[in-house]
């Protein structure tokens, strides 16, 4: 099993290309199933997880091909992939698919929209939390669908196709409002999603839907409309940047010093998290050509979180911005109140010599002076980049075991890191 090595104590400076963002494109990825034409995507980032979501779509008989590098593509410009879904040859997503990813659970929306039955698999994915699937369920119910579980599968059927309704989620879910609103483009009447999830890529996803023939209003507000319309058709569409790839960087530039631009991505995909970031001591500037990051990377100062649903501060940044915390001089608190088991990070980080305590679902972390480079082990893929951030700072040499998880969600990282002088390296075996 593959593990990174890290010597740190190095600056970073120069220039790192942010991907396509993994939470934008594997919704779009599963809107192919939505139509017979071709739905091609651009900036689509070269993950595991987009991978794998490939395998399941193949499964359900969507062709794909992915065009040759373009004339002046560097090499970590993401690619252009088109997907066919001519024929649905299969409506079921198995166990042995589905329990690697919990995103794929999501194809049970536009699969029961277009071929009104569906029947998928009980999703896996990063042990972070339940998150459970009922208010998928309930609101494709809302939509007309019966429903049963029978032996760990969903079976979703519906009598002539799912009718618009009004659906309220008792918590703004970005994968239900992901998984409703693609089954709502098909629907016929209107569906209103109320307390749907604001993150960017819900508006990416209604943007791309739209492109296709939707007709979808309230993108990026707690209301979603949808009328429903017979057919969607091809489209192409570029994935927006990586907004949880593009704070990871930024707080690995605040945490060794150094100023590097963030190229090709956005400051409103992440203002809370930006805005926190300044207040630490690190200078953030948007230009034409990205984000500059600039930063000494000492005298950091704490700063207090509380992870929110858009547009709070990010879950996903969560777990890497405690690591920076661990350098602040003095104490920071940090409360997580999207996921119940999302700290399994913080006794990894203790061993790089970081001073943390944990009470309940907050986390109280004194700043140290310096941490020390130890053997640590990624227990999830936001997780296991904290602790990379944590090396790039520490004293001496780190070593990161199962970092399968951090290819499932960032793309080329030890090649961007290298490339503005960490020395880290990929260790096969």
């Amino acid at each position: 099993m593959d593990s990174i090595k890290i010597i740190g104590g190095n600056e970073l400076n120069g220039t790192i290309p942010i991907s396509g963002a993994k939470n934008a494109a594997l919704p779009l990825m599963i809107a192919s199933l939505l139509t017979d034409g071709t739905l091609t995507l651009d900036n689509l980032p070269r993950l595991r997880d987009v991978e794998l979501l490939t395998r399941i779509l193949v499964n359900h008989g969507v062709n794909y091909s992915v065009d040759g590098k373009r004339a002046g593509d560097g090499t970590m410009k993401g690619q252009r992939v088109h997907f066919s879904a001519k024929d649905v040859v299969d409506t079921t997503a198995p166990y042995n698919l589905v329990s690697k990813m919990r995103a794929s659970f999501w194809v049970i929306g536009p699969i029961l929209a277009r071929m009104h039955e569906a029947r998928i698999s009980l999703p896996g994915g990063c042990a972070i939390g339940t998150r459970p699937v009922d208010f998928f369920i309930d609101g494709l119910k809302e939509l007309g669908a019966d429903i049963e579980i029978d032996q760990g599968y969903v079976i979703a059927k519906t009598k002539g196709g799912l009718k618009g309704n009004r659906i309220s989620l008792p918590a703004p879910s970005v994968g239900a409002t992901h998984t409703l609103m693609m089954a709502a483009t098909l629907a016929k009447g209107e569906t209103i999603i109320e307390n749907a999830a604001r993150e960017p890529e819900i508006a990416d996803l209604a943007s791309c839907l739209t492109k296709m023939g939707a007709k979808i209003s309230g993108a990026g507000t707690s209301t979603l409309q949808i009328e429903g319309v017979d057919q969607l058709y091809g489209a192409h569409h570029i994935v927006l940047p990586d907004r949880i790839e593009t704070g990871t960087y930024a707080m690995a530039v605040a945490m060794t010093g150094g100023n590097v631009l963030l190229e090709g991505t956005r400051a409103d995909l992440l203002q809370s998290a930006i805005d926190t970031l300044v207040q630490t001591g690190v200078k953030i500037t948007q230009t034409d050509q990205g984000l500059h990051i600039q930063s000494k990377g000492y005298n950091i100062t704490p700063v207090d979180v509380e992870t929110q649903p858009f547009p709070g501060f990010p879950t996903d940044l969560q777990a890497q911005f405690m690591a920076l915390m661990t350098k602040a001089k003095g104490r920071s608190h940090i409360k997580e109140t999207i996921f119940e088991n999302r700290f399994m990070h913080v006794q990894e980080l203790v061993r790089l010599g970081a001073n943390i305590s944990l009470d309940g679902q907050v986390a109280t972390i004194e700043g140290v002076e310096n941490l020390k480079g130890a053997e640590v082990m990624a227990t999830d893929l936001r997780a296991s980049v904290s602790l990379v951030i944590g090396g790039l700072a520490a004293e001496g040499e780190t070593r990161i075991n199962r970092v399968y998880h951090l290819d499932r969600g960032f793309e080329q990282l030890e090649e961007k890191l290298s490339a503005c002088g960490a020395k880290i390296e990929r260790i096969s075996g």
